[in-house]
């Protein structure tokens, strides 16, 4: 079997385990949606495939009324990989409320290093001022690694809701490479990998939960047999 089979059998084994991350350990949100991410950068010949796998946000209606959002990254796993930055390229939506640290993830938001989304000027990618969280010294330790995650809480601003949200990200997504008014995007840049590389994404299309105009695919049914063996692996890789 080809290396690009087994690529595409691992991104499909994933997708299972992202979708038994986002629905079992985690309360009900109101509404939600999990999209996945694509590489802007080939700084590897297999690390922006590795990302693609196994890299995540999902957005959520806190159940709060109107007024806030979330966005949940996390990190399937397996393989080493470490999201160390998070960007916003708009803030018509938003106002940054609170950065919230799950186990063994440490970020503070407001500035990050590097300031922009590396190689994010190929794509028109403007991050927003202070839409944007860097993990604390040591980056990669304190970074969502496999089997952990972040949340950033927005407030929406000037009247948005989560529906508004959620149509800006399928602007953005309608119009890639494109800085879109009212449009949303977000950018990670992730660290850790094993051959020592990084390599920087973009949220792609929707993968979970989707409304019938997202983009975005659906793992085969044979994929979500591998659900149960993915809740383990995420257990067994938590931090002490």
């Amino acid at each position: 079997m080809g290396a690009s089979s087994l690529l595409q059998q691992f991104k499909k084994a994933s997708l299972a385990i992202a979708i038994a991350a986002s629905i079992a350990p985690l309360p009900a949100f109101a509404s939600s949606s999990t999209y996945g991410f694509g590489a802007i950068t080939s700084n590897s010949a297999i690390d922006p495939g590795i990302g693609e796998a196994q890299l995540f946000v999902e957005v959520y209606d806190t159940g709060l009324g109107a007024g806030q959002a979330g966005f949940r990254f996390y990190n399937t796993g397996p393989l080493a990989s470490s999201i160390t930055d998070v960007y916003f390229d708009d803030g018509t939506l938003l106002g940054i409320s609170s950065v919230i640290n799950m186990l063994g993830v440490s970020f503070t938001g407001g500035s990050a290093s590097p300031p922009n989304l590396p190689s994010g000027n190929n794509i028109n990618f403007n991050t927003s001022a202070g839409f944007l969280a860097d993990s604390d010294a040591p980056a990669q330790p304190n970074g969502v690694n496999p089997g952990e995650e972040l949340r950033i809480i927005f407030n929406l601003i000037n009247g948005t809701t989560y529906n508004d949200l959620i149509s800006a990200l399928e602007l953005g997504l309608d119009n890639p490479g494109v800085d879109m008014l009212g449009g949303l995007r977000i950018g990670i840049h992730v660290q850790g990998f094993a051959d020592g590389q990084s390599e920087a994404f973009v949220n792609g299309g929707c993968v979970i939960d989707c409304r019938p105009d997202d983009q975005g695919s659906v793992p085969e049914p044979g994929t979500l047999a591998l659900i149960g063996v993915g809740l383990m692996g995420l257990a067994a890789r938590r931090k002490s």
